[in-house]
């Protein structure tokens, strides 16, 4: 059950674009460092693309608006770090990766 959880949130988190890339979303950009679910609770640990990011407030709304629109009974929760800093070597797919290292 948990796992399926899990894979629900991540499902969730994967409707979540970046506005300065919106072809892609946050979890394949690797921008969701971990996700954890403790009973209701959903803790997140994600990073931006710049520390001066000019929609961190807008980014952290749409990721817990993403999960609770879904699951209303569960607490989001997202701490947020730059270690290690966001490049684009992390970006999950391949082939998205290579159109940000043209």
């Amino acid at each position: 059950m948990q796992n399926q959880n899990l894979n629900n949130i991540i499902d969730c988190l994967k409707t979540v674009y970046d506005p300065e890339f919106p072809m892609v979303d946050l979890y394949t950009l690797w921008l969701i460092y971990d996700v954890q679910i403790n009973w209701n609770c959903v803790n997140i640990v994600m990073t931006y693309t710049t520390i001066a990011c000019p929609l961190w407030d807008m980014l952290q709304q749409l990721v817990k608006n993403a999960i609770t629109d879904k699951f209303p009974h569960f607490e989001v929760n997202i701490e947020i770090t730059f270690d290690p800093m966001w490049n684009t070597s992390m970006i999950k797919d391949k082939d998205i990766q290579k159109l940000f290292n043209v």
